[in-house]
């Protein structure tokens, strides 16, 4: 019952369920439009960072890196890059989920700041996971919609990666460096035979993304892993997400057919800087995931939509997935006042939002 609750609250998929149906009104979807390779990538993709979440591999991480954290800098330092580096491998949903309440602990017991360092974790999430193919689920859409190879997309992602972290570097200069007791590590063992075991079957999902191999093969694996490991993780998949997905696909197959509207949209993306900020504007209003997915039918400029969809993560709660769970987390666990967090949040990401748009239009100028 619970994952039907969760699959129905979704904010994003009720809207998908409402404009997909409204859709199927004006034509009728056509079977060849929906891109199972994404479909089933995502599926994979989800199932292994829930495998992941359950071993708690990132947990163990936090824990040992903040142990030798002696100063707020270096805490908060430790805890965004973590942030980054776990966002390139289990996305930012789970880097947020799971990292967030960890500092928050940390930050209540001690009295210290709480909304820059978690403003800084979950920016932290969204750079990492655009850096990966499997990082953010629109990535595996661009992806698979314009065969991109692995040696093109890092040549997207690294440049954009180096410069973020360039700016997230002079951000942490900033931040007092105020003493703090060295945190104890606590006594979480990892499975290491079911952890290798699936960084072996992330590895099969690598080249299945790629199309090396078929991608329904690392899907099966990494399901019959779950269910081996332990069934209940299932139940914590993100299904929401596989049905907004298919739910845009057919929605898109629909518009597709639709004179009136395939010339509208086309009058938005007919150049690569065009598709660039139509990306980014679109995502501060139904998030980056269906915007990719729309904005990618319509145009061939593949890098513009990479670096405006995971550009366009920034900026308003609904840039990103991500987003609504750090405020849903803090919520939660912080302690200072909600309404606070979210003006000053709210004001950071939309800076942040502004200077990577001029960081990517440069990237798309200058070819970098």
């Amino acid at each position: 019952m619970t994952v039907l609750k969760n699959i129905a609250k979704d904010r994003i998929l009720q809207i998908t369920v409402i404009i997909t149906v409204v859709s199927l009104f004006f034509a009728k979807p056509r079977f060849a439009d929906i891109n199972f390779h994404t479909l089933w990538s995502v599926a994979a993709m989800l199932t292994i960072i829930q495998i992941y979440a359950y071993l708690h591999v990132l947990d163990v991480l936090a824990y040992k890196l903040t142990s030798i954290a002696d100063n707020t800098r270096k805490l908060n330092t430790l805890f965004s890059l973590l942030a980054v580096i776990s966002g390139m491998f289990l996305g930012n949903d789970i880097t947020a989920l799971t990292l967030i309440p960890l500092y928050l602990n940390i930050a209540k017991r001690y009295k210290l700041p709480q909304i820059l360092p978690v403003t800084l974790i979950g920016m932290g999430a969204n750079i990492g996971a655009a850096f990966t193919p499997w990082g953010n689920p629109h990535n595996i859409f661009l992806v698979s919609r314009f065969d991109v190879s692995p040696l093109k997309f890092f040549e997207w992602s690294v440049p954009y990666l180096v410069v973020s972290m360039l700016i997230m570097g002079l951000v942490f200069l900033f931040i007092p460096k105020e003493e703090i007791p060295v945190q104890k590590a606590e006594p979480i063992k990892i499975s290491w035979r079911p952890t290798l075991i699936t960084t072996a079957v992330f590895i099969f999902f690598f080249f299945g993304v790629f199309r090396t191999i078929d991608i329904i093969w690392p899907m099966l694996a990494s399901i019959a892993l779950a269910l081996a490991i332990n069934p209940r993780i299932m139940l914590k998949i993100d299904y929401a997400l596989l049905l907004t997905f298919t739910g845009f696909f057919i929605f898109i197959s629909d518009i597709q057919q639709i004179p009136v509207i395939v010339n509208l949209i086309h009058g938005t993306v007919y150049s690569e800087i065009s598709t660039y900020f139509a990306s980014i504007i679109s995502s501060q209003v139904m998030s980056n995931v269906p915007s990719t997915i729309l904005v990618g039918k319509f145009t061939t400029y593949a890098q513009a939509l990479f670096l405006g969809s995971n550009i366009g993560g920034f900026g308003s709660a609904i840039g990103s997935m991500a987003n609504m769970l750090v405020l849903k987390t803090f919520n939660q666990h912080g302690s200072v006042s909600k309404k606070k967090f979210f003006i000053q949040w709210t004001i950071m990401q939309f800076a942040g939002l502004i200077i990577l748009t001029a960081v990517g239009l440069l990237l798309l100028i200058f070819r970098i």
